[in-house]
């Protein structure tokens, strides 16, 4: 009976609760909208756009991009274990996931570091305007991401296990929005211009 009742509990409720979900659905609406605008503004600059993003460093984008796939596999392999009660391997998952986000951050604070370097600020010209915000804000949301991941690994690891199935899951969707938004800003900011 328990079985049944949780799996119907999975069609009405996505992993993560319905609200999560409308923050991730509102989240992709403003990448989406900020990404949509960026190609419409390099229709009129398209030489300006072009030869910005010559300018920036595709290969650290790409082993960023491995860094949140591999993160992302973590979370998924966290979250089955946390299921089945296999609180140690969760564990060091859920490390790997957040070894993940932290590389990420590293790299792309070297990747800022060369730019501010290069004199490439929000302010050089449009494509750079669009790239500090909207990479500055996937950062914003990594960090946020770490934060959750860090309280629901002391939670894991505490003796009075408290940590809700819902709770993992829900932190888990906010970490694979943070995933999925970078899968958006790589292909449109690093590779197509």
């Amino acid at each position: 009976m328990d079985l049944v009742k949780e799996n119907s509990k999975n069609i009405y409720y996505p992993p993560g609760g319905i609200l999560m979900w409308i923050i991730i659905f509102l989240e992709l609406f403003t990448f989406g909208m900020a990404l949509v605008a960026m190609v419409i503004y390099s229709k009129d600059e398209p030489e300006v756009f072009h030869n910005s993003r010559l300018l920036l460093n595709t290969t650290f984008g790409l082993v960023n991009t491995i860094f949140l796939l591999t993160s992302g596999f973590f979370m998924v392999k966290s979250v089955e274990s946390f299921k089945v009660n296999n609180i140690k391997k969760s564990s060091l998952y859920l490390k790997l996931t957040m070894l993940g986000g932290f590389l990420f951050l590293l790299l792309k604070s070297f990747e800022y570091y060369e730019k501010i370097e290069a004199g490439l600020s929000i302010g050089s010209n449009t494509f750079f305007s669009f790239y500090w915000m909207l990479t500055l804000f996937h950062v914003i949301h990594v960090l946020v991401g770490l934060v959750i991941l860090s309280s629901v690994y002391f939670s894991l690891n505490k003796k009075n296990k408290d940590l809700a199935v819902e709770d993992f899951e829900a932190s888990a969707t906010f970490w694979h929005m943070c995933d999925l938004i970078w899968l958006l800003i790589f292909p449109i900011i690093y590779l197509i211009f």
